[in-house]
């Protein structure tokens, strides 16, 4: 049987294969995370702020010596993947695909390293290591995972030992907020917290 080989596939436009699959792959992903400083506490809040795109990297091996040719005409193909559509004025969205993996990305960077040529100096090897990043549809990101209005009212209840500007760094990232919190809630004295107390959270403006 003969051995499968990763398949770049660009919308629009032909599928090409590459000629020696990578001996691995990584797949990465990661969450943004902002850190909010508090007066008087040892460590800050952390606070989500948003998902990072998922990342596919790997490097592609290509080798024409036997053919005598130039290695560029293949490695061109991947650099193609770089260039800007006249009619979407963004790089292609391409499907990488290999056996039952599948993803689906934008080419977001690459580096070829060409390690042998012919006499007359024609590169015939070359090793490009290349970074796709995810590209989801945003109908589809929404209808998969829907959210709530970033400006919606909401409440909390007061626990013990909780500040206005500790609970405004929780809800808005931002302690110096505490005073939306205040005048929402007809607070005089913003320092003094009844444990048990329900809380109206404004939205931002």
């Amino acid at each position: 049987m003969e051995l499968q080989k990763i398949s770049i596939t660009p919308k629009g436009q032909s599928a090409f294969s590459v000629l020696f699959n990578p001996t691995q792959y990584t797949v990465a992903k990661a969450n943004q995370i902002a850190e909010a400083a508090i007066p008087g506490l040892g460590a800050p809040i952390l606070q989500y702020v948003h998902g990072n795109t998922r990342t596919l990297t790997m490097d592609l091996f290509f080798d024409t010596y036997e053919e005598r040719s130039d290695v560029s005409s293949k490695t061109q193909k991947v650099y193609g993947l770089l260039d800007i559509d006249a009619t979407t004025h963004a790089p292609p969205v391409c499907d990488i695909q290999w056996g039952t993996f599948l993803f689906t990305g934008v080419l977001d960077n690459v580096s070829g390293q060409f390690a042998l040529f012919l006499s007359d100096g024609t590169p015939v090897r070359a090793t490009l290591s290349v970074v796709f990043k995810e590209y989801i549809d945003v109908d589809k990101l929404v209808r998969v995972n829907p959210t709530q209005s970033a400006d919606h009212r909401k409440s909390r209840v007061i626990t013990s030992g909780e500040r206005l500007d500790t609970i405004a760094a929780e809800e808005y990232g931002d302690p110096a907020q505490w005073r939306v919190i205040a005048e929402a809630n007809n607070m005089n004295d913003p320092a003094r917290l009844e444990p048990g107390r329900t809380l109206t959270i404004p939205p931002l403006n």
